[in-house]
């Protein structure tokens, strides 16, 4: 008995500690936190931060969410070749958009349109990405 009570104060302090949080938290959530994650660290370091892509966030009035994600998927894709994360971040995206539904989605094509940078992008991709989380939307795309 004396021996079986450490483990179970060691299996209890596991669960309470953040490892916990992460086996409670959905893949969907995972993979958002890690895409947020690595927009971020793109924003400090990428090279082609001056590169023009599609605005896609101009005037998003008219698009959902799930719209959005789509183009910005479909945006990353276009551009992999510029920075080695962004790879990562397609497939991070292409999950998000899969998970979203039953049927697996290619990125949406997106109209050309007013242009902005490739930094000014992966900001706009950070703060929408970041509304997803707060308002939890990405469980009703």
């Amino acid at each position: 008995m004396s021996s079986s009570l450490p483990t179970l104060l060691a299996l209890l302090v596991l669960l309470v500690g953040p490892g916990a949080v992460c086996t409670l938290r959905s893949p969907r959530s995972v993979l958002l936190m890690e895409s947020i994650r690595i927009v971020k660290d793109m924003q400090k370091e990428v090279s082609c931060d001056k590169m023009n892509v599609t605005d896609i966030f101009a005037g998003n009035k008219t698009n959902n969410r799930t719209q959005l994600l789509c183009e910005a998927t479909a945006i990353v894709w276009e551009n992999q070749h510029c920075h080695k994360n962004l790879q990562g971040l397609f497939l991070n995206l292409c999950q998000l958009m899969n998970a979203s539904s039953t049927s697996p989605k290619a990125p949406c094509p997106v109209a050309a349109g007013n242009t902005t940078s490739m930094k000014k992008f992966l900001g706009h991709l950070h703060r929408f990405l970041q509304q997803l989380v707060k308002e939890k939307l990405l469980f009703t795309l």
